[in-house]
């Protein structure tokens, strides 16, 4: 194939090869030394044996030459600093020869920030930026622009826009080699902050947020290893869309889980109806349960008397009154305090005794605080507390919430959450999801949450306030980056501002980005879909996409819905790439039916999209997150009216509208929506 640009050298094309040739090769080698590695000596026994062995088989991993997937995407030739006449392989994973040399350089390397940053207004000391083309794993083109020549003019990269445009089969790839400045500024922005992403469909957000964990595990691996980071999304057919993105950049260790993954302290077998999950995912909830699980303790009116041997030591119920009120003021974690609780009383036990010429140590404190005396009082006065218990009888029991409820929850809204069969016990009862998330709640004013060093929510758009507490309790100590478009909000409980959403997490100083420019979606499509924007989430930015694709965009007004449908399917199968097929869930079994009496075989969100099965049928619940090359809609009025107000049910069409990266089909019996007119 012919370059796109001049190169001084004769046959750059074959050098560039040899180069990635070669690169092939010390990576195999480097994954060749790992595996040769020889342990028996160094390890002092079996448990250190096998953490090495893990760490070494995680290594060999990392190592792994993925045939399909280009191992450098870009060149730099710097110009007249200390890196004068240097040249780097910009690539997903750092590769080096036999003496050390880099042959490609890591992304996320300081080094390689001009790749995505430079530009002719400042070309960051980058005399050359080269990218390449791959068909499969060969390399077969390259495009050069030349940062400080005047005589080149600034164009768009034909490279890079192939690379954007290129047909999606399979889960979401990585866009390492397509990270825009505005991306690449949060991307490596520092692991010490919170940072939200406010982004429309197409713009990269997700993307962008898994770019950011691979950067902070390259920037502060050690710190993270010992920390921990988790990626949390909607659901998890989103989770297998973008579970290959992390491994395909070398990071192997990111966990990732859906909220309700958090909160699995008891089986989910309920659902509330619309009004009473709004009620349990209010930030009100948090206070309510602070004052149930508070209840619990009972101020000491009774002395305590201690028995050790021939002695006996008093302790008058005001002393122990001052030790509760005194835990209370402090207001720690409930389980903590109740764990303290023996120890103070034990204190002040020694003190009587060293006032009486004893000289107690360590030992003897903890086994005044075991004495059955002690035991007696800590269990009256602060007695154990189940957090799923106390969530069961606070729903069940009418008073007990009321008494708690009192001037937080209107009575109606007591009435809401109430069941109006309490089940027997914990097992037995219906757990909705968002009784689970209650739980999780109580769980930590008994007990602190684990906190890892960074977390990514995505789709936190649609996150009620509890949730968000769930969230933050698993960044506390750490970090997080929130992704999301608040004209996405498609549960009654979503969130009307990142301030708001981001108060409820924890992390109300966090820095809110916008990400306003589109390169998935399709200019035609994104405005048709931008025609709701005024009427469900007025004030906020319209994204403008880069990409102009004459014909993108088609709305079909038909007779026989069902068979026009298929058609649209069959003419989108027959273009290179994923079809997305999205309808309102009451529609997914009559298309199933007219799909397989067609003789079409379709997939199911989730499954993973091949060469020979590219058609994925798609309820409308499921399509967030999910991106396909062609789109066929069915009845957008049908996917409006399926939602509880008008104002879900269009943001829910928003979403189903800006799926499909190269076209999208609508096709419609019923009159369209009025506000797509």
């Amino acid at each position: 194939m012919q370059s796109l640009q001049p190169d001084p050298d004769p046959d750059p094309l074959s050098r560039e090869r040899a180069h990635l040739t070669a690169s092939r090769d010390a990576l195999r080698a480097m994954r060749e030394d790992v595996q040769a590695l020889d342990i028996r000596d160094v390890t002092a026994n079996w448990v250190n044996a096998a953490v090495l062995e893990a760490q070494i088989e995680e290594r060999i991993k990392a190592l792994a030459d993925l045939s399909h997937t280009p191992l450098f995407f870009g060149r730099l030739d710097y110009l007249h600093t200390g890196l004068e006449g240097r040249r780097f392989y910009i690539g997903r994973r750092h590769v080096h020869d036999g003496d050390g040399d880099p042959m490609v350089v890591d992304w996320r390397a300081p080094v390689s920030q001009p790749f995505y940053r430079a530009s002719r207004k400042d070309p960051l000391d980058v005399g050359l930026r080269r990218r390449f083309g791959y068909t499969g794993g060969d390399l077969t083109a390259y495009e050069d622009e030349h940062l400080t020549d005047p005589a080149e003019q600034e164009r768009t990269s034909r490279l890079l826009q192939a690379e954007i445009e290129r047909p999606r089969v399979g889960p979401m790839r990585d866009i390492v080699a397509t990270i825009q400045p505005e991306q690449d500024e949060i991307v490596r922005s520092g692991l010490g902050g919170t940072v939200c992403v406010q982004g429309g469909p197409g713009t990269g957000k997700t993307a962008v947020g898994l770019h950011r964990v691979a950067y902070l595990l390259y920037a502060h691996r050690e710190r993270l290893a010992k920390t921990g980071t988790l990626v949390i999304g909607p659901n998890r057919s989103f989770l297998h869309y973008i579970e290959q993105v992390l491994p395909a950049l070398g990071e192997l260790e990111v966990k990732q889980a859906t909220v309700d993954d958090l909160v699995a302290h008891v089986e989910v077998q309920g659902a509330d109806p619309a009004d009473a999950a709004v009620v349990k995912g209010d930030a009100r909830m948090a206070q309510v349960l602070r004052r149930a699980v508070r209840s619990h303790v009972t101020i000491p009116t009774e002395p305590l008397m201690v028995v050790r041997g021939s002695r006996r030591w008093r302790v008058p119920a005001y002393e122990l009154e001052e030790i509760v009120r005194e835990l209370l003021d402090r207001d720690i974690r409930y389980g903590a305090a109740r764990d303290a609780l023996p120890q103070r009383i034990a204190h002040t036990v020694l003190v009587r005794m060293e006032q009486a010429g004893e000289a107690p140590d360590d030992r003897v404190q903890d086994a005044v605080a075991r004495n059955p005396a002690v035991k007696a009082v800590v269990k009256a006065a602060w007695p154990p507390v189940d957090p799923a218990k106390l969530v069961l009888r606070l729903l069940s029991d009418p008073d007990f919430l009321a008494s708690h409820a009192q001037g937080v929850l209107s009575e109606e809204e007591q009435r809401t959450i109430l069941w109006e069969k309490p089940p027997r016990g914990v097992r037995s009862a219906k757990w909705s999801l968002a009784d689970a998330v209650l739980i999780d709640e109580a769980n930590d004013l008994v007990r602190r949450t684990h906190s890892l060093g960074h977390v990514v929510l995505d789709e936190a758009q649609d996150l009620s306030p509890m949730q968000y507490r769930a969230v933050g309790r698993r960044c506390t100590t750490g970090s997080a980056t929130v992704l999301g478009d608040l004209a996405q909000g498609t549960t009654p409980w979503a969130t009307g501002s990142w301030a708001e959403a981001l108060r409820h997490l924890g992390k109300p100083d966090a820095a809110v980005e916008e990400l306003t420019a589109g390169f998935r979606v399709p200019r035609e499509v994104i405005a048709y879909a931008s025609r709701l924007l005024p009427h469900m989430s007025p004030g906020l930015t319209e994204v403008t996409s880069v990409r102009e694709t004459p014909g993108s965009l088609s709305v079909r007004e038909v007779r026989d819905l069902d068979a026009a449908v298929v058609s649209a399917c069959e003419e989108s199968l027959r273009r290179e790439g994923s079809i997305g097929l999205i309808a309102a869930d009451a529609r997914i079994p009559a298309l199933a039916s007219a799909l397989t009496a067609a003789g079409h075989a379709y997939l199911s969100p989730g499954e993973e999209t091949t060469a020979a099965s590219r058609l994925t049928l798609v309820p409308a619940s499921l399509a967030k997150g999910l991106e396909y090359d062609y789109v066929v809609l069915d009845e957008p009025a049908a996917v409006v009216a399926a939602e509880p107000d008008e104002r879900t049910g269009l943001r829910r069409l928003y979403v189903s509208l800006t799926r499909a990266v190269s076209g999208l089909t609508v096709v419609h019996e019923s009159p369209l929506p009025a506000q797509l007119a």
